[in-house]
C-alpha cells in the first residue's frame, strides 16, 4: 500500500483514500441471514441504548408513536449510572449562559460548533428542571440548590445529587419515566448487530437476544445512543458495556465518523493495583483537593494558573509527566486540609470506596492517576442530530454534534445527553409523520462464505488490544507508535473480523477492533497537539486547522480521510 498522502491544513487538499481490503474485512455485515427466515418486529422508533441520550431521546419520540428501546445488558447498565459529578448548567441568577458558553468554547480549542454549544447551554437549564418535575432529587440547601465548581468551569453551575451519585439518580429518573410511558417498550439483553440500509436510507437493525435468538427489527426512524467505547483502553472508567458498538455499526453503515482522534482522559481515578479502575470525580477537586506527588508537594501550579481546576487534558498531562519525572505509577490527590466530615457528607461514594482500600482520608491522600474515559468524536451529526442517513439520529456520546471539540467541558455530557436526546426523539417523530402506513419489510440478505483461516484467542485479543491501545494510542502519542498500532490492530482483524461469531462477545472484539483502528488513524492523520490529542512530534497546535475536523467513513470499499 503506497504511503497516504499528507492532509491539506490551509483548504480542501488531496481526500486520502486507502484501500479498504487493507485495513478491514470489507464485509458489510457481521453474520449471515435471510430477513425471511427470522421474525422481525415493527416499530415506529428504534432507540439504540438506554443511557441518558438513549432514554431521553425514547421518552420523546413514544410522545408520537410506537417506540422500541434496545438495550444490550439491563437498562440501568451505561455510562450515565457511572457519573458522579453532575450536570453543568446555568441555575443560578449569578451565573450566565454566555460564560458558559464561551467555557465551552475554551475548553473545545477551536474545534466546537458554536451553534450546537449555543443550543446546548440554551436549552440546558430547561431539561433540568424536567428531570426536577419528573423527581429527580438534586441536591439543595433551604431549597435553593448547591451548585459545585469543576475544572474550566468560570462559575460554580455544577448541579448534583447525593453529593457523588448524579448519574444514578438521572438513570433512575428516566428509567421510572420510561418505563410508565405509554407506547414505549423496552427490550433488555438484547445486542444490535448491524444497521439495516436498504436504497441509502436506515430501516432498522438485525439483533440478538439472549433468549428469543435472531430478529430484526423494522423502524420508520432509528435512533443511535450506544454510548462510549473505554473498553477499548486497558485504564478506564468505563462499565464493560461501553465497546464502541455503535460507532462500529454506524461505520460498517457508510456513516461518516468524526472527530475519533478525540479521546478524552480522565485525570483522577483510584489506583490500587489489581482493582478496577473508579472514579474520583473532579468535583473533588473544585472542593478544594489538591494534588501532590508522594512527598506531598503539589505540583499543578507549576503546569496551569487555575492548578487543579485547569481543564481535564491538561491535568491529565500533568500527572502522567509528574509520574515519569518521578518514575512513579501514581500521583495523590489530597483532602486531609478539608474538613473530613463534611467531605464524607459531600462524597459519600467516594469516601466508601476508599474506606475498603483502608484509606484514611483525615491522613492519607489518595492514590490516582488517568484512565480513558469519554468518546469525544463519534457519528457525524448536524445541530438537530441528524446523520447523513435518511432514517437515521444519533445523540450522545456515540455522536459529534460539535459541542465538545478537542476537549469536552466537565459535566456537559449529561447535559448533551438530556438536550440532544430530546432533539433526537422529536426530530425523528417529524420525520416519521411523513411516512404514513405501517412499516413493511424488505428482502435483505447476508451471505458470508465461512472462514479459512486460523482463529485466535478472543480474550487475549482483547486484553492484547487494551494494551496497545494504552501504550500507544492514549495520552500522549507518537507518529511511528501510531502506524505500529494501526499495523497491529490491522494484523489482529485479519483474524477476527472475517469470523462468524453467534454470541455478543465475538461481536464486542470486531466492533473493539474496527473502532481502535480508526482511532489510530485518526490519530496518525492529525499532525499537531489539540486539546485531548497529544502529539509528542508534533507539541504545538496547528492554527490552519481551527475548525477542521478529521472525518472517516467508508465509501466504495475504501477509507476515505478528510478535513471539513
Amino acid at each position: 500500500m503506497s504511503a497516504p498522502q499528507e492532509l491539506n491544513p490551509q483548504g480542501g487538499g488531496p481526500t486520502i483514500s486507502v484501500v479498504m481490503s487493507e485495513l478491514y474485512d470489507t464485509r458489510r455485515y457481521l453474520t449471515r441471514f435471510h430477513v425471511q427466515r427470522l421474525p422481525s418486529l415493527f416499530t415506529d422508533f428504534l432507540v439504540i441504548g438506554s443511557g441518558v441520550a438513549g432514554l431521553r431521546a425514547a421518552i420523546e419520540a413514544a410522545r408520537h408513536g410506537s417506540t422500541l428501546l434496545v438495550t444490550k445488558s439491563r437498562i440501568d447498565d451505561s455510562n450515565t449510572a457511572w457519573a458522579q459529578g453532575g450536570i453543568a448548567a446555568v441555575m443560578s441568577p449569578t451565573d450566565n449562559v454566555e460564560a458558559h458558553i464561551e467555557d465551552t468554547l475554551r475548553v473545545g480549542c477551536g474545534l466546537c460548533e458554536r451553534p450546537a454549544v449555543e443550543r446546548l447551554i440554551r436549552e440546558g437549564p430547561g431539561r433540568v428542571r424536567e428531570l426536577m418535575e419528573w423527581g429527580a432529587i438534586f441536591d439543595k440547601r433551604k431549597q435553593e440548590l448547591l451548585l459545585g465548581l469543576e475544572g474550566g468551569h468560570s462559575a460554580p453551575r455544577i448541579v448534583h445529587a447525593q453529593g457523588d451519585a448524579t448519574g444514578r439518580e438521572v438513570s433512575d429518573t428516566l428509567v421510572r419515566v420510561a418505563r410508565g410511558t405509554d407506547q414505549l417498550r423496552v427490550f433488555e439483553e438484547c445486542f444490535v448487530i448491524d444497521l439495516i440500509v436498504v436504497d441509502g436510507r436506515c430501516r432498522g437493525a438485525t439483533t440478538y437476544h439472549r433468549h428469543f435468538g435472531h430478529q430484526i427489527f423494522w423502524a420508520k426512524q432509528t435512533i443511535l445512543a450506544t454510548g462510549g467505547c473505554g473498553q477499548i483502553y486497558r485504564e478506564t472508567t468505563n462499565p464493560e458495556v461501553a465497546t464502541g458498538d455503535g460507532h462500529a455499526l454506524a461505520f460498517r453503515a457508510g456513516l461518516a465518523l468524526r472527530d475519533m482522534e478525540m479521546v478524552q482522559f480522565h485525570p483522577t481515578t483510584l489506583y490500587v493495583a489489581g482493582a478496577t479502575r473508579a472514579l474520583i470525580s473532579e468535583a473533588v477537586r473544585g472542593e478544594g483537593a489538591h494534588l501532590v506527588d508522594r512527598h506531598g508537594e503539589r505540583f499543578m501550579p507549576r503546569y496551569h494558573p487555575d492548578a487543579e481546576l485547569a481543564p481535564r487534558d491538561v491535568v491529565s498531562r500533568a500527572i502522567l509527566a509528574e509520574m515519569a519525572k518521578q518514575d512513579a505509577t501514581c500521583m495523590y490527590l489530597s483532602v486531609a486540609h478539608l474538613n473530613i466530615d463534611k467531605f464524607r457528607k459531600r462524597f459519600p461514594s467516594i469516601s466508601r470506596l476508599c474506606e475498603q482500600f483502608d484509606i484514611d482520608l483525615s491522613r492519607e491522600a489518595i492514590p490516582v492517576r488517568p484512565a480513558a474515559h469519554y468518546m469525544v468524536g463519534g457519528v457525524k451529526v448536524d445541530s438537530e442530530a441528524r446523520t447523513g442517513m435518511p432514517g437515521l439520529f444519533a445523540c450522545g456520546e456515540a455522536a459529534s454534534s460539535g459541542v465538545h471539540g478537542a476537549n469536552r467541558l466537565a459535566s456537559n455530557s449529561l447535559l448533551e445527553g438530556l438536550v440532544f436526546g430530546a432533539v433526537a426523539g422529536r426530530n425523528a417523530a417529524e420525520a416519521a409523520s411523513g411516512e404514513p402506513g405501517p412499516m413493511q419489510a424488505v428482502h435483505v440478505v447476508s451471505d458470508i462464505e465461512p472462514s479459512v483461516r486460523t482463529t485466535l484467542d478472543l480474550p487475549d485479543i482483547r486484553n492484547s488490544l487494551r494494551s496497545v491501545m494504552w501504550r500507544n494510542v492514549g495520552i500522549e502519542r507518537h507518529g511511528p507508535h501510531l502506524g505500529e498500532t494501526v499495523e497491529i490492530v490491522g494484523f489482529w482483524g485479519r483474524f477476527v473480523m472475517d469470523k462468524l461469531f453467534d454470541d455478543p462477545a465475538g461481536w464486542e472484539t470486531q466492533n473493539l477492533l474496527s473502532v481502535a483502528r480508526l482511532i489510530a488513524i485518526a490519530a496518525r492523520e492529525r499532525k499537531e497537539s489539540r486539546g485531548v490529542h497529544a502529539r509528542s512530534d508534533f507539541p504545538n497546535t496547528d492554527p490552519g486547522l481551527d475548525g477542521r475536523h478529521l472525518v472517516l467513513q467508508c465509501v466504495d470499499g475504501k477509507l476515505d480521510i478528510r478535513l471539513e
